[in-house]
């Protein structure tokens, strides 16, 4: 029969392979999610879908909606899709029950869906690099890689970075380059129901603590459910001051730009003058002090 790895292997693409990787360190994706990020049409991504999971490397689900119907496919890693990449990236062969266990897991999760909204921001980024020439989405971390000892830690950087583990869990890390500027950021995404804001506010205290340990001041990002919801933040932000880096946007505001994604002219910098920014002129904003640390 030979390694069923080996012979999978002949059929994928590069594409399928960062496909893999990224549900490999971010759970769950979305079909729609997955068209948006890495194919020119849905039809084209769903075609290529069925094909994976016919080959045993992905897995799919399909949560029923509570006023009846269901939602997309949700797309995970097979077990075969968890072995590929533990190939791929040199990596312990993992437990043969890895894969359901982990599917298990993000079926009953109950904030699956700011985990997908979560990354659904990053894809949208990546849909935005791929169709337009210059931009790209140079790294994103999980909420779970930043929460790793030394995870924000580089080359240079004293012993107390390398063994600091960041007190505060942002939903999220990137960094978004376009036309040679690049900005990393932090990302705390909201769904408008799970939590208040005044909780998201008071995480600006930990990413102050990072900032000071680390050296680096990055943007934090608040991707917000409505305009309503952001003007709230603003007026706790205003009572409260803080962290010196703090943006906000919301998916209606971007939606109404025409871009529908975050890379657009939505960012709203709190304490500073002017419109709102698109995501990369936020770079110009950061510390010249921390401007080449990322």
């Amino acid at each position: 029969m030979g390694d069923p790895v080996l012979r999978v292997q002949a059929q994928l693409t590069d594409r399928d392979h960062l496909l893999l990787g990224w549900l490999a360190d971010h759970g769950v994706l979305i079909s729609f999610q997955i068209a948006r990020a890495l194919f020119p049409s849905i039809d084209y991504a769903q075609e290529r879908l069925r094909k994976l999971t016919a080959l045993g490397v992905l897995d799919r689900f399909r949560p029923q909606r509570p006023d009846g119907g269901s939602h997309p496919y949700h797309y995970v890693l097979a077990q075969l899709g968890v072995d590929v990449v533990a190939a791929q990236r040199g990596e312990d062969v993992p437990r043969r029950d890895y894969a359901r266990r982990r599917r298990w897991h993000l079926t009953q999760r109950a904030n699956l869906p700011h985990l997908l909204g979560t990354n659904g921001f990053f894809t949208d980024l990546a849909g935005h690099a791929r169709t337009q020439p210059g931009c790209e989405l140079q790294r994103w971390w999980s909420a779970a890689r930043c929460q790793g000892m030394g995870a924000f830690a580089q080359d240079g950087d004293d012993v107390h970075v390398r063994a600091y583990v960041a007190s505060v869990r942002p939903d999220g890390h990137g960094v978004w380059a376009e036309h040679g500027r690049a900005v990393p950021f932090l990302l705390e995404y909201d769904t408008g129901t799970e939590r208040p804001l005044s909780r998201l506010v008071d995480k600006l205290d930990g990413y102050t603590h990072l900032a000071r340990v680390t050296g680096r001041v990055w943007p934090v990002l608040f991707w917000l459910h409505s305009a309503g919801r952001e003007r709230r933040l603003h007026q706790l932000l205003a009572d409260r001051g803080g962290y010196p880096l703090v943006a906000t946007a919301t998916y209606d505001a971007a939606t109404a730009a025409g871009s529908g994604d975050p890379a657009g002219a939505v960012w709203w910098l709190y304490r500073h003058a002017g419109g709102p920014l698109p995501l990369a002129k936020l770079a110009d904003h950061i510390p010249a002090s921390a401007a080449g640390r990322r």
